[in-house]
């Protein structure tokens, strides 16, 4: 016996429950369609939902993991930044004679980091000149000025891969330049 009230609008449990398949098939689609596609194994076969899970789960704690190694690996970074900043800080403190050159070997690129005080005549089309006549091109320049000292960076690009360029030749003229204007 139905009363002819409202229950007769409301869904059966049948209804209810599978509605909540449906929803639940379509989170599961939803999940394993944000999976990369590399992360399946090559199958002719349709992965089974129970599969799709598995691989959502072990995708998810891969990027934990990945997560994880970034974060130290910007840790470290951040780090060695400081402390290079707190290198610098305590040799300009210190009155560090100036100008100053540091020379990174990046395999077919250099880096070159020039410290020069305010009130001495660098020359900064010096710097360039060994570095072209050593075989290497100047692609980009900067500098900043802080506490009284002028950073410069240069980058440069090996002209010819194969011939290279010796870096610890440049690093001798570079320092032979920089200690004629101390």
């Amino acid at each position: 016996m139905k009363s002819s009230g409202g229950e007769a609008s409301k869904p059966d449990r049948k209804t209810i429950e599978r509605n909540r398949r449906i929803h639940m098939k379509a989170l599961c689609f939803k999940l394993a369609s944000l999976i990369p596609h590399q992360r399946f194994k090559p199958s002719e076969e349709i992965v089974s939902q129970t599969d799709q899970l598995d691989l959502a789960v072990a995708y998810i704690k891969h990027l934990r993991e990945r997560i994880e190694k970034l974060r130290v690996i910007k840790e470290q970074m951040m780090k060695s930044v400081e402390a290079s900043s707190n290198i610098m800080n305590k040799n300009a403190s210190v009155g560090l004679g100036v100008p100053v050159v540091a020379l990174r070997d990046l395999g077919s690129s250099i880096e070159v980091m020039l410290i020069s005080g305010l009130n001495k005549n660098f020359m900064l089309y010096e710097v360039i000149g060994i570095l072209e006549q050593e075989g290497a091109e100047v692609v980009s320049a900067s500098f900043s000025t802080v506490g009284g000292k002028i950073f410069h960076t240069l980058h440069a690009q090996v002209k010819i891969s194969r011939v290279g360029v010796d870096t610890s030749r440049v690093c001798q003229r570079l320092q032979e330049l920089v200690s004629y204007y101390r």
